[in-house]
C-alpha cells in the first residue's frame, strides 16, 4: 500500500490525470488494509488492486467514469462464495471512487513515509490509515537481512542495530530504514519505547545477551530470539525464569512477555 501512495504523489506532482478507487471499510473479512487504492489512469491502464477479485473490472469501470466526469462513487461488493467454490473470501467491501486533487498531495507523501498515522476524507468518509509498526533486529546478520526484507513487505519499519561496522552496512542490510552501528545495550534503551518488536539474531551471546536484558527491562511487547529455548533462558536467567518466556516450535523463536 505504502507503494501505492508514493506512485500517487508522483502523479500529482507530475500533473498526470487519474482516478482512485479506494477500499474504506470491510465486515467478515480483510482482503486488503483499509485506504489500499488502485489507480485508475486513462487508456486501459490501472496500478493496484485492493482485492475485490472478480469485482476489479466493475472497479475499473467506475474509475474511468470518475476520471472523465469527475463526480464521486460509492461501491458495495458481497464477496460471499455463492458457488462453493472456495474462490471467494466471504467480505463485503465498500469502495470509494474519486479523483484526488493537488491538496492531497502531503497527505500521499505521509502516507507513502508511514511515520504518522494519516486520516483522510474520502468523499463523505473519513479513514484512518496507522503508521508503519516498528521492528528492530539485533544482529547485522545475512537472516536479519532476508528477515528485514520480509518484515518491509509486510509494513514494518524496520531498524537493524550491530556494533560491527563491517556487518551493519547499506550492501548487506538493503532493506533495512535505519541503521545503526552501537552496542545494543547503547542503543536499544533509547529504541525500544516506540518499537512493536524485537528480534535478535546476531547468535552471538556478546550481543544477544545485552539485547534481551534490555528487551526485559523495556515495555516491548514481543521478543524473538534465534536459538532454543534452553540457550535463551540461561541468556536471561540473570533477572528470569523460562516461564516467563512462550515460544512456538520453529527455527526463529518468538518470545512474548507474560
Amino acid at each position: 500500500m505504502r507503494e501505492q501512495y508514493a506512485r500517487i504523489a508522483s502523479l500529482l506532482r507530475d500533473r498526470v490525470r487519474f482516478a482512485l478507487a479506494t477500499l474504506t471499510a470491510t465486515r467478515n473479512s480483510t482482503p486488503a488494509p483499509i485506504g489500499t487504492s488502485l489507480i485508475v489512469l486513462e487508456g486501459t491502464d490501472f496500478v493496484g488492486n485492493i482485492g475485490a477479485g472478480c469485482h476489479e473490472s466493475e472497479i475499473f469501470e467506475a474509475g474511468h467514469l470518475t476520471l472523465i466526469d469527475g463526480l464521486h462513487r460509492s461501491l458495495e461488493f458481497d464477496m460471499r462464495d455463492d458457488l462453493l467454490d472456495g474462490s471467494s473470501c466471504g467480505a463485503s467491501l465498500s469502495v470509494a471512487v474519486w479523483k484526488p486533487s493537488l491538496d492531497f498531495l502531503p497527505l500521499a507523501d505521509s502516507i507513502a513515509i508511514g511515520n504518522a498515522t494519516v486520516t483522510i476524507a474520502v468523499g463523505e468518509t473519513a479513514i484512518t490509515i496507522p503508521p508503519k509498526r516498528r521492528l528492530i533486529i539485533a544482529g547485522a546478520t545475512e537472516l536479519a537481512s532476508r528477515f528485514a526484507s520480509s518484515a518491509r513487505s509486510a509494513d514494518f519499519h524496520v531498524t537493524i542495530v550491530d556494533p560491527r561496522p563491517a556487518f551493519a552496512t547499506r550492501r548487506r542490510q538493503p532493506d533495512a530504514d535505519d541503521l545503526v552501528v552501537a552496542w545494543p545495550q547503547e542503543a536499544l534503551p533509547a529504541l525500544l519505547g516506540e518499537a512493536d518488536a524485537l528480534v535478535v539474531m546476531a547468535h552471538d551471546v556478546k550481543l544477544d545477551l545485552p539485547a534481551l536484558r534490555c528487551a526485559l527491562d523495556s515495555t516491548i511487547p514481543y521478543v524473538g530470539a534465534l536459538g532454543s529455548m534452553r540457550s535463551i533462558a540461561s541468556m536471561v536467567r540473570w533477572g528470569s525464569t523460562s516461564a516467563r518466556l512462550r515460544t512456538p516450535k520453529s527455527h526463529a523463536r518468538f518470545l512474548r512477555r507474560s
